[in-house]
């Protein structure tokens, strides 16, 4: 038997600012995008670029009128980075807070703008702690 994982959709209500924090705080690229106007839903799927990378499907519903609750038995995502210290830097400096900082140079966890907890993992060895991020504290829920 094969099976080959393919995306996680998660539920969008401000699609702008979703794809702001995917895009440009984490560098993921749109592979592909569908409007279906039957529907009034959008769907815009984001990876790494690497051939047969797996999928974020931001799925956007044109008549939402407030953001969805979020169901922290969805878990998170979890993304590999070069350098875990310049993402969380470049994430806190477009105002995203880092909920869980990267205090052991190996791990941090942030949330998009829809509340979805994104985990990020350095790649490869842990990079040496260093400040602010040693003496940082969490930050709220992730």
């Amino acid at each position: 038997m094969s099976i080959k994982y393919l995306h996680t959709m998660i539920r969008v209500f401000d699609l702008d600012a979703s794809l702001n924090f995917f895009e440009k705080g984490l560098g993921l690229q749109v592979s592909r995008k569908k409007d279906n106007p039957e529907g009034k839903f959008t769907l815009i799927f984001l990876s790494t670029g690497e051939p047969d990378a797996p999928e974020i499907e931001l799925t956007y519903n044109w008549n939402q009128e407030e953001a969805y609750s979020v169901g922290r038995n969805f878990g998170h995502l979890a993304y590999l980075v070069d350098d875990i210290y310049e993402t969380c830097e470049r994430l806190q400096k477009m105002g995203i807070v880092i909920n869980r900082p990267p205090r052991d140079g190996h791990m941090a966890f942030v949330r998009s703008p829809d509340l979805i907890s994104i985990e990020l993992l350095q790649k490869g060895a842990a990079l040496p702690p260093k400040e602010p991020w040693l003496s940082a504290k969490n930050i709220g829920v992730w």
